[in-house]
């Protein structure tokens, strides 16, 4: 810190001094106590204090997810080859084991994990910070949004499900926590703050051609989160759940600065579906787009700063080719590569402007349903027209 003169100097002083005489706390954003004693002034950090208390109330309620996946064996070791020697009767299938994170949702039992912890498994069991292991049942599955959940029968006493926070509150910044059962260390608590937000990840679940959909406004993390740690809560410093872990950006499959986890605003919406009817239908328009580019305006001679999403194509019979939607027909190269442009430029969606494709992505998971009618305004040919859509289900087939 720079001082300007000498009545700086001597304010400076003064104040330093009276701080220490009367013994002046930390800022108030730092969380400390002050502690006296005959002969000195010692500062007590509360930040430890708070997490120890966190963790000891919020833990049980976080569980270990073991499961086994059958897996075949038929025709691996080829009967009565003249060059082997003569084995033992093997079986046809074995079972392979996996292991993630789950959290308690309600009194009833149900606990939320990631789709892809339980995808295919043919035994499921849990375990609770006692030690205590429980079969569950998987209650519902969404491999679009890479949710599950699962239910135990009874309930041990005195676990007290988790409250859920809205992720559309967060900052970047924000202080969060990890509790799950990272490389099958169970209780394992990690802290670390918001990275980022609005990331997208691909989904659990493929479309016909077999491309993915993505799952929209991601949670980037810097809480070190690693294989184990899936399905495990993602909490705020009340102990709030903001999102479930799903994902890391490793390549060595280890931590590295990079977690994802699936929002709670997109998680209050799934999983009382999941409990209910076992999944869920997600709204689709029906159609393939592109944020635009430098590059695509100029080819469409459009403004140099126009936003939206300029339409490739439309799903025939879909809703986006039964609203009237076009889509691409011209092509052209763009830094070398052949590029289809021409088509409908979405530029809102029911009066929320869109930017960028996730935007359209994430008003569709977040609010909307199937069978619902929505408004594209749209820019074609320099004119904005706005076009009428009814909401499908979205067709995917799961990995």
């Amino acid at each position: 810190m720079k001082v300007r003169n000498k009545h700086h100097v001597f304010a400076l002083s003064l104040f330093i001094s009276l701080a220490l005489i009367l013994g002046a706390c930390a800022p108030a954003s730092q969380p400390e106590t002050l502690t006296e004693t005959p002969n000195e002034v010692v500062f007590v950090d509360e930040m430890g204090d708070l997490l120890a208390d966190l963790y000891e109330r919020v833990n049980p309620a976080v569980v270990n997810i073991q499961v086994a996946q059958s897996v075949s064996l038929g025709g691996q070791i080829p009967e009565d080859h003249p060059d082997l020697p003569d084995f033992p009767e093997l079986p046809d299938d074995q079972f392979q084991f996996g292991q993630g994170s789950g959290f308690v949702w309600d009194a009833q039992g149900h606990i939320v994990t990631n789709y892809h912890v339980v995808d295919q498994a043919e035994r499921v069991n849990v375990t609770f910070s006692d030690g205590l292991t429980l079969e569950a049942e998987i209650i519902g599955t969404d491999p679009d949004s890479d949710l599950a959940v699962i239910r135990v029968e009874p309930l041990p006493e005195n676990i007290e499900p988790l409250d859920l926070a809205q992720s559309r509150d967060l900052r970047v910044g924000e202080s969060v926590i990890a509790i799950g059962n990272p490389f099958g260390l169970e209780g394992t608590m990690t802290t670390g703050i918001v990275s980022a937000l609005g990331r997208s990840l691909p989904s659990q679940a493929r479309t016909a051609d077999g491309s993915r959909f993505n799952i929209p406004n991601i949670i980037q993390t810097d809480a070190a989160i690693n294989p184990g740690n899936s399905g495990g809560p993602l909490l705020d410093y009340t102990g709030r759940v903001i999102g479930v872990n799903t994902a890391i950006e490793s390549p060595v499959r280890q931590f590295s600065g990079v977690g994802y986890a699936v929002p709670s605003d997109i998680i209050a919406k799934i999983v009382p579906a999941l409990i209910e009817d076992g999944r869920y239908p997600h709204p689709w328009l029906g159609l393939a787009g592109r944020t635009l580019t430098p590059g695509i305006r100029e080819a469409m001679d459009l403004e140099p700063t126009q936003t939206g999403i300029l339409v490739i194509s439309v799903a025939e019979d879909g809703p986006s080719d039964k609203s009237g939607l076009t889509g691409s027909d011209e092509e052209v190269r763009i830094d070398g590569f052949p590029t289809l442009v021409g088509g409908d430029i979405i530029v809102a969606i029911d009066g929320q402007e869109i930017r960028e494709f996730d935007d359209l992505l994430s008003y569709l998971v977040e609010n909307t349903v199937v069978g619902q009618d929505i408004t594209l305004t749209v820019l074609r040919d320099g004119e904005t027209l706005e076009l009428e859509a009814t909401l499908g289900e979205r067709p995917t087939t799961n990995l």
